[in-house]
């Protein structure tokens, strides 16, 4: 399978003033020259891009893009969170793909984006719309407590698998505040050799018991904290290719942030045949999907 790197990472030789010339030169005069500003949009990073005005001269989905594009990671993190959050119904999909991706470094920069932009603080609002073992495992990543990455003691490794192990496949019922509290807190190493000794001790893959012994919203968050401490890149990708799978696509690729942190050896092939083939998907907003895939535009 070919094995595709989807990057966005800064452009090299990168000239601001270039740039605005550029922007400025393809939304002059009658008309706009779509493929100028998707071009340029695609090919920089998101501290490269210059914050001009583009909704005037873009419409639809296209325009829905570029102007994801355009937002700093962390405001547009915010952006997604308070809508996932706003109105009568959550929008768990969102909080459960943000929240459990980020790095404690990121979620302490959204919380302070989030609160100057809204007014608010996140986990204030994650409380009131939430509730139960998934409101408190919500509340534990966004404390950014994770303890840091300085070394492996195996015997605390030894102990946290078997205290998962006996807190659900040992265990009438489950004890679910042990598996917030480990995997809320632990280190990403250490929750990796924790997997890995898991494993050893139960005979079973860590999902494999989240799936039995949780469910619902709590059963998704787990699973993506574990996806996510496995692999990051792993984890968006295949997010990403669900999303598209499902024909929710507009959603998670307008997140250009964290492309540049999606390999995509599974999934990137998978991504541009379906961008290519989605009856939904046409156009330059076709086109700018497939560039930030790594894919080529037809």
């Amino acid at each position: 399978m070919a094995r595709v790197l989807c990057t966005v990472s800064d452009f090299p030789g990168f000239d601001e003033r270039a740039d605005a010339e550029t922007l400025r030169k393809a939304m002059k005069g009658l008309g706009t020259d779509e493929e100028s500003i998707l071009t340029l949009l695609t090919s920089r990073s998101n501290a490269q891009l210059i914050l001009d005005d583009l909704k005037s001269e873009l419409t639809g989905k296209f325009e829905k893009l570029i102007v994801a594009l355009m937002k700093p990671s962390q405001l547009y993190d915010a952006y997604e969170l308070k809508h996932a959050l706003k109105g009568a119904g959550t929008n768990e999909k969102v909080l459960t793909e943000i929240i459990a991706s980020r790095t404690p470094e990121e979620l302490r920069a959204i919380k302070q984006v989030y609160e100057e932009e809204y007014g608010s603080s996140l986990e204030d609002d994650v409380v009131g719309d939430t509730s139960g073992y998934y409101q408190r495992m919500l509340v534990v990543l966004l404390q950014a407590n994770r303890d840091p990455d300085v070394g492996i003691d195996e015997a605390q490794v030894e102990q946290d698998a078997q205290a998962l192990f006996q807190a659900g496949e040992l265990k009438w019922g489950t004890d679910e505040e042990k598996f917030i509290t480990i995997f809320g807190t632990r280190s990403v190493s250490h929750l990796r050799r924790v997997f890995d000794k898991y494993m050893t001790i139960s005979g079973f893959q860590i999902e494999e018991t989240i799936d039995r012994e949780t469910s619902g919203n709590l059963e998704q968050l787990l699973l993506a904290v574990v996806k996510s401490i496995r692999s990051i890149p792993a984890y968006l990708a295949e997010t990403l290719y669900y999303a598209m799978k499902s024909h929710t696509h507009s959603y998670p690729l307008g997140r250009k942030s964290h492309m540049s942190r999606i390999c995509c050896q599974i999934f990137s092939w998978r991504l541009t045949e379906y961008i290519r083939f989605q009856s939904d998907t046409s156009g330059d907003y076709k086109k700018a999907l497939l560039r930030l895939c790594g894919g080529e535009d037809d």
